[in-house]
């Protein structure tokens, strides 16, 4: 018979069921302690770590109330709010254990007891236990990764009106727990808005997790958003939560939510309603209070329509939306923004003296950044490691100003066509997306919806 590596303490002030149970459980478990009172449990606790907690509810003869494991329990419960902690009585009614589990009792047995009862309440609280340090390990490590990523997403302030709308549109839904759909091209800073929304909640000291739904595979997405039980399918070997699971308290973050899988819409759905999951291979429902955005690149309302995306879920997750507009079409924000990454980069590349020169800001502001903010700060970092000189000149800026649009020209594909007449359209319309749609007769939905669709 194999032991479990768990540690297990019995507080009981009979002698007689302290030395069963010790030589019971010893059998099954690698660490049993006992106490025959409750008066060093606080010692006990301060100086050990136990994954399941057997108390009895009753120490003073002629008290069978129960309040005496009730106080114990709070106790208890005070110090570690993850404690698992299983009552345990001669003196059982439904009454006392519904009132010991709403205190926070993971489960309640009677004496005398079943063996084989109690060892399977003991291991489904050993899993609890476990479950619960894994979720607490996964927050820790996150919120350390959260803290160095907000230095990498921090808000820029810009300085166009598009820019102020949305400061202000941020500052309105920050303290609220509306889902949140943020839209916009690649590189337009959509999770930079949702870390923005998040550090302006009421949920700020708490997880903010990151999902990217585009690198999830349809074998993967259920697995890493839900989690699993040991066994559930062949790589299981251990009990682990998914990403909604570790987002309790804190703000999930799903980025390219266009990218889910049509058949797997259902269940983010029921999830998003109930606030609710079911790690796979489990039955045990588990409640999880999150606040949702999402972001994307893709027109939803288009797929919605075309079948491809669920409208009910389209609903559900657009509580209110954010649209960014892309880099071009807010030029006013590019000089800030260059100066921003500048600043930043001059002191990670111990260059303090740089500076831009009128002519590459001149460059910088009229070029169309397709790659957006993203695209931007890449190029500042460039020029900043390859400079030799105080002053960034025009020609220390890579920008890619040379792209053949006629180089399938004699094509007869139909989509090569299409793909060319769009990339042909933006460039006359210097990069608005608006008059390009016009000049191509569709709408700006159904442009942006193309442009995704052939990775332009």
């Amino acid at each position: 018979m194999a032991i479990t590596e768990s540690s297990i303490l019995i507080i009981d002030d009979n002698e007689q069921i302290r030395e069963s149970l010790e030589l019971f459980l010893g059998r099954h478990f690698s660490d049993v302690t006992t106490l025959s009172s409750p008066n060093n449990l606080i010692n006990t606790l301060e100086n050990n770590s136990f994954d399941v907690i057997l108390l009895d509810m009753n120490f003073s003869g002629g008290r069978y109330s129960g309040n005496e494991g009730i106080f114990w329990l709070n106790e208890i419960l005070t110090r570690d709010k993850d404690a698992v902690v299983i009552l345990i009585t001669a003196y059982g009614k439904v009454e006392l254990a519904i009132n010991a589990i709403k205190e926070g009792a993971f489960d309640f047995i009677l004496k005398p007891w079943k063996n084989e009862k109690l060892l399977t309440t003991i291991k489904a609280g050993i899993e609890h236990s476990k479950s619960k340090r894994e979720v607490n390990d996964l927050k820790n490590k996150q919120q350390i990764l959260n803290s160095d990523s907000d230095r990498e997403f921090y808000f820029l302030h810009g300085d166009s009106p598009e820019m102020k709308e949305i400061e202000q549109i941020i500052d309105k839904v920050a303290g609220t727990d509306a889902n949140i759909l943020i839209l916009g091209e690649n590189g337009t800073g959509k999770e930079i808005i949702a870390r923005e929304i998040h550090r302006k909640s009421n949920r700020k000291n708490n997880i903010f997790m990151s999902v990217d739904l585009s690198s999830l595979s349809d074998s993967l997405f259920e697995s890493e958003l839900f989690g699993y039980k040991k066994g559930a399918f062949t790589d299981a070997k251990e009990d682990r939560p998914g990403k909604i699971e570790v987002a309790d308290k804190g703000t999930l973050f799903l980025d390219e939510i266009g990218n889910i899988p049509l058949n797997l819409q259902s269940k983010l759905l029921t999830t998003i309603h109930t606030k609710s999951i079911t790690r796979l291979g489990s039955t045990q429902l588990k409640r999880v209070n999150f606040r949702l955005i999402c972001a994307t690149n893709k027109p939803l309302q288009q797929m919605a329509q075309e079948g491809l995306f669920r409208e009910d879920l389209l609903f559900r997750i657009n509580t209110v939306a954010i649209e960014i507009p892309p880099l071009r079409n807010r030029k006013q924000d590019i000089l800030p923004f260059c100066e921003y990454f500048l600043n930043q980069l001059k002191q990670k590349y111990n260059k303090p003296g740089l500076q831009l020169s009128k002519q590459a800001i001149a460059k910088l502001e009229t070029y169309a950044w397709p790659g957006n903010i993203r695209e931007l700060k890449h190029t500042i970092e460039r020029a900043v490691i390859l400079s030799n000189d105080k002053v960034l000149k025009p020609e220390d800026f890579a920008l890619n100003e040379s792209i053949d649009y006629n180089s399938s020209k004699d094509t007869l594909n139909l989509e090569e066509l299409e793909k060319q007449a769009i990339k042909k359209a933006i460039k006359k319309a210097g990069g608005n997306m608006s008059k390009a749609a016009d000049t191509l007769g569709i709408s700006r939905t159904t442009l942006y919806f193309k442009i995704s669709k052939y990775g332009l």
